[in-house]
């Protein structure tokens, strides 16, 4: 998909898991347009090859700060920090999250309240560090957060992602209600089986289910990484400015097709 290439000029960004998977992807098509970029994520030799990569390979100067999105006091450092070097912050990515399969019955309490932790609180976490610098966005701040189509329907042996990113999905809308006199949109998207990522790798590929999976999801095959990435850019630029409160499920049909 071609945008126009100074889209996001002068916009800062903040995406969180930003040095692998989609969170990558996101970043480079942030950058390319023209924002401010920065990506936070726990471990500091991902985020340097991450940097040196997208300095590298894309040309675009991407900041970061180590941070544990389930510690409060993690996120409020990091944040501020990248808000003081890029200016402000514009757009906030709330991508960051963990996940494995593990059936419900078998499923400890610390495993449930690692992925939530992960997962829906440090999106709460990281809404609320970004919220100061988002009421400042001079055309409105933009909250967007990577859920996953399977928050609709229930997620077998995975119930603790599934639970967590139905929590964020109604976080959202409540943002969007919230938030939404100070100009601020709030927004999820809904990836399918997207390659190249963990969540396929290692939740469908490494156990066997890649042909059980494709075969219901009408348009046939995995997602690209960019797919998700170019609806990030839709929410985040102007032509996403009356968008708030809701889903863009990116799956290729997968919700409709045969269970």
């Amino acid at each position: 998909m071609s945008f126009a290439a100074d889209l996001l000029q002068g916009k800062r960004a903040i995406v969180t898991g930003g040095a692998t998977g989609i969170g990558a992807h996101i970043v480079r098509r942030l950058g390319l347009l023209g924002a401010k970029v920065g990506i936070v994520s726990r471990k500091e030799e991902n985020l340097q090859a991450a940097v040196n990569a997208f300095a590298a390979d894309d040309g675009i100067e991407v900041l970061y700060r180590v941070g544990d999105v389930r510690a409060e006091d993690s996120v409020q450092s990091a944040t501020q920090s990248l808000a003081e070097e890029m200016g402000g912050i514009d757009i906030l990515v709330c991508n960051a999250a963990g996940n494995f399969i593990c059936p419900t019955e078998e499923l400890s309490p610390n495993g449930w309240r690692t992925v939530i932790d992960i997962d829906l609180n440090g999106t709460f976490h990281c809404c609320q560090a970004a919220l100061p610098h988002l009421k400042q966005a001079n055309d409105g701040g933009r909250i967007i957060a990577i859920s996953t189509t399977q928050a609709n329907s229930g997620w077998p042996t995975a119930a603790h992602a599934g639970a967590a990113k139905a929590g964020i999905q109604n976080l959202m809308k409540s943002l969007a209600a919230e938030w939404g006199p100070y100009g601020i949109r709030a927004n999820w998207i809904s990836p399918g089986p997207i390659k190249g990522t963990e969540g396929v790798d290692r939740l469908i590929i490494a156990q066997g289910r890649s042909d059980e999976v494709l075969e219901r999801i009408p348009l046939g095959t995995f997602g690209d990484g960019e797919d998700i990435a170019n609806a990030v850019v839709y929410l985040a630029s102007p032509t996403g400015k009356y968008v708030s409160g809701t889903e863009i499920a990116v799956d290729g049909a997968a919700r409709w097709g045969r269970s």
